[in-house]
């Protein structure tokens, strides 16, 4: 391996097989792209960046020492060490040797979009992050709309520091994880100018049931949707015939966006007369659900998927997948058939297909 691929990797360069390195943000990126799902192009700072920063500022020790006092069950001990571990890590600067692949990386990037300095979100990406049964999600940190260099290293070393944030030092400890091993990858991935996103889940969320595609959107970015701060619009749609069986439209109280005069992301209030307005036509909500069902057949469970929609884009490839992890609450619960058994194999075909009825 030569030495740029242990330090950086394009998305496309990784897979499911690379997460040691790249972390289970970074490595389901890869694997959408083989399964040719639009996804934001952008590279993964690997594991052995990480580790090499913590070594050549000789911090491992020191974080050693500060965890180990620290019991899941006071929360003093545990704000005081996560506190003292940030501010040193964001605190020490990166060799100039690793900041030659990540520079180059990002000239790279902002060479193929054909934007100088182009914005992108610095997404944290850790080892044990976005696997089965160990639903690490929201843990770390992630930084959107950043533009140039040494902001791109600033917020590299922001995401290695929420490793040891408050909320992912107490979840180690409960879980009887041990914080030696584990390790920080970084995704700087393009930013998407989002008209709308969200989320969805191949399965119901409610009930666990796997016969329906439910999609949360907003306007915006899906920082709105992903942190509760609005109540988005829903949609429930019927797996096998793609059709729309519900929808509640919301008065989405707020939403993100850019504000290009400041280079930053700002949250807005929702103007009335917008609140009540459908945020994705349903030829859109329709062509979310597709792709939902490719994601959810290449990784054969169901799944928990970001997504946005870019305004910069034509209409056709206007939907964009962001991320990508296994369901977590129902999945490992058994699945109930959708609809109770018939009389004979046609009449259970045909009562699947007419699981709800259309919204026209």
């Amino acid at each position: 391996m030569e030495q740029r691929e242990k330090h950086v990797l394009w998305f496309e360069e990784c897979d499911m097989s690379s997460l040691p390195i790249v972390g289970g943000k970074c490595a389901s990126l890869g694997e959408l792209l083989k399964a040719q799902i639009p996804v934001p192009p952008g590279f993964a700072v690997t594991t052995e960046t990480y580790n090499r920063f913590i070594k050549e500022n000789g911090l491992d020790s020191e974080i050693e020492r500060l965890l180990k006092p620290v019991r899941s069950e006071d929360t003093g001990s545990i704000d005081a060490a996560s506190q003292a571990i940030r501010q040193m890590i964001e605190s020490k600067p990166i060799s100039l040797e690793l900041e030659d692949y990540i520079g180059e990386s990002y000239r790279r990037l902002s060479k193929r979009c054909q934007i100088p300095a182009v914005p992108v979100a610095i997404r944290s990406s850790a080892t044990a992050e976005d696997l089965p049964g160990a639903s690490f999600a929201g843990q770390q940190d992630t930084y959107l709309w950043v533009r140039g260099m040494d902001d791109v290293l600033h917020y590299i070393r922001k995401c290695w520091s929420s490793l040891f944030s408050v909320t992912a030092i107490a979840y180690r400890k409960g879980m009887g994880i041990t914080d030696v091993g584990v390790s920080m990858s970084v995704g700087v991935q393009k930013m998407v100018n989002a008209w709308t996103a969200g989320v969805m889940f191949t399965l119901n969320p409610a009930n666990g049931d796997r016969s329906s595609i439910v999609i949360d959107a907003n306007w915006g970015f899906g920082e709105s949707v992903v942190s509760g701060l609005c109540t988005p619009d829903n949609f429930r749609v019927n797996k096998v015939t793609l059709e729309i069986v519900k929808r509640t439209i919301s008065a989405k109280e707020c939403y993100f966006t850019t504000n290009f005069e400041t280079q930053t992301v700002e949250r807005h209030e929702c103007p009335p007369e917008r609140a009540r307005d459908q945020c994705l036509m349903d030829e859109e909500v329709v062509h979310l659900a597709e792709i939902g069902k490719r994601i959810e057949k290449h990784y054969g469970k169901p799944m928990d998927i970001e997504w946005a929609l870019d305004k910069d884009l034509p209409v056709s490839g206007r939907v964009l997948i962001l991320q990508s992890r296994p369901e977590t609450v129902w999945s490992g619960k058994k699945a109930e058939p959708a609809v109770a058994p018939k009389s004979s194999a046609m009449d259970h075909i045909v009562a699947g297909l007419l699981m709800g009825k259309k919204i026209g």
